[in-house]
């Protein structure tokens, strides 16, 4: 490498000093990693002797959840996100401690113990799971986390007692799939099976998509200008299948002999400006400022056109009334009247209402702050939208909570300390007080 062979003999000691240095932030940072998940282990371990020693029935699910929301509020972090991270630390501290000990020295990163952790998860005999840990530890320390995967995996398998098939019917309980929302109005769907299953619907994704890109190939030659060439790649076409699968397709293999599950359909709301509706992406009424965006589920943002599309096929609207200089709500309505208390809070607080949590309202509960059978009002300042998590949390254990103006929620945790939680701002669009442009018929909006 020539550059480096013109160096001087100085920059070449800096460089020697810079990779010694971040060795030791890296031994450093895996340190810290690991006192970390020692601390929630302990927390997890505290929760647990909480609940034998007042024997609850649950088990310690509710100490648990209440010790996870107070670290989690105080750190401004998901209270779930909390939880899996004490369960995962006291998998690692209690069940490979030796794999724990060699992070905390810096031996190993928290990706190498993640993967030993993992590949051994089903090790049940304690001393064959020390023995694999042992090994697995020595493995990792002189390679790549990106390489140890199949070495550790291969490594665990040689003190397996229960054969492959019993495994794989135990891992197939865990079957599953998620939504990941991303950013620019996208999201990934993910899935959890048999591999079997998984590469089998790949392949034949792929296989269609191959032959939609030759078809559509072959038509352009056929027409030759008078159509436009499909310019999709494999990937995206891959992408467009599946969803017209999933949203067409009817379940032939799991349905009722009425039909029924073909006859649901996916549920979406979407919070739209007036304006989108009316302009979609053209510049705003000031020609300066572009029309807002729609949202899904008052999380995701989505293009004008999609909710356009979305609102043309709706069967009725939700209709939310704000005001047009401060954006603050003011109401919601329906064209066709239903729960009109229970719109207006999924408008008001567009998510569950304990810090941290982002649960979408459409799956939370509505909670009275004071209890209705204590003569708490069925009004909007003494309803709030909690998950299902942390309504059982607001009800079974020491967390309490009080709403103040404008629903705005004040959570005291079992030590003590006061968390706020305002509505989040409605999805609108505002005017300026007196623009130019202005006439008494234009001050009028709705988001």
């Amino acid at each position: 490498m020539p550059a480096l062979l013109d160096a001087t003999d100085s920059q070449m000691a800096m460089l020697a000093d810079l990779v010694e240095g971040l060795e030791a932030a890296e031994k450093t940072l895996s340190s810290m990693q690991a006192a970390r998940d020692g601390l929630l282990a302990m927390a997890g371990r505290l929760a647990v002797d909480i609940a034998r020693q007042a024997r609850h029935p649950d088990g310690g699910d509710m100490a648990i959840r209440t010790v996870a929301a107070e670290i989690g509020a105080a750190q401004r972090v998901s209270d779930r996100t909390i939880e899996r991270r004490m369960s995962e630390a006291s998998w690692l501290v209690e069940r490979f401690p030796t794999v724990w000990e060699a992070q905390g020295a810096g031996r190993i990163s928290a990706a190498h113990a993640r993967l030993i952790v993992e590949a051994g998860a089903h090790l049940d005999d304690p001393d064959d799971r020390s023995r694999f840990a042992t090994e697995a530890v020595e493995v990792a320390a002189a390679e790549s986390p990106n390489r140890i995967r199949r070495l550790v995996r291969r490594l665990a398998d040689r003190f397996q007692e229960r054969t492959l098939v019993e495994r794989h019917r135990d891992a197939r309980e865990l079957r599953r799939v998620w939504v990941t929302d991303l950013e620019d109005g996208m999201a990934e769907l993910g899935a959890r099976g048999p591999a079997a299953l998984v590469h089998g619907m790949f392949d034949r994704l792929s296989q269609m998509a191959h032959a939609v890109r030759e078809e559509n190939a072959r038509a352009h030659r056929r027409e030759a200008e008078e159509s436009i060439p499909d310019d999709r790649t494999v990937d995206q076409l891959r992408a467009d299948l599946l969803a017209d699968l999933v949203l067409t397709g009817a379940p032939a293999g799991h349905d009722s002999e009425e039909g029924l599950l073909s006859e649901l359909r996916a549920r979406v709301e979407v919070t739209v400006p007036v304006l989108t509706l009316m302009h979609g992406e053209q510049e705003g009424a000031t020609g300066g400022t572009p029309i807002l965006a729609a949202e899904l589920d008052g999380v995701i943002p989505i293009d004008p056109a999609t909710a356009r599309r979305l609102a043309g096929a709706a069967s009725g609207w939700d209709r939310v009334l704000t005001h047009p200089f401060s954006g603050a709500l003011l109401a919601v309505d329906r064209y066709r009247p239903s729960e009109d208390l229970r719109r207006h809070l999924r408008a008001r607080d567009q998510r569950c209402r304990f810090p941290g949590c982002g649960l979408a309202p459409r799956k939370c509960d509505l909670d009275h702050n004071h209890d209705a059978a204590l003569g708490g009002e069925t009004v909007h300042d003494n309803l709030a939208t909690f998950c299902r998590r942390h309504h059982m949390l607001k009800h079974h254990s020491p967390w309490h909570v009080e709403q103040g103006p404008g629903g705005v929620l004040e959570w005291t945790s079992p030590t003590g300390r006061s968390y706020i939680d305002r509505p989040p701002p409605p999805h609108t669009v505002t005017f300026a007080e007196d623009p130019p442009w202005s006439s008494p018929d234009a001050r009028t909006t709705a988001g």
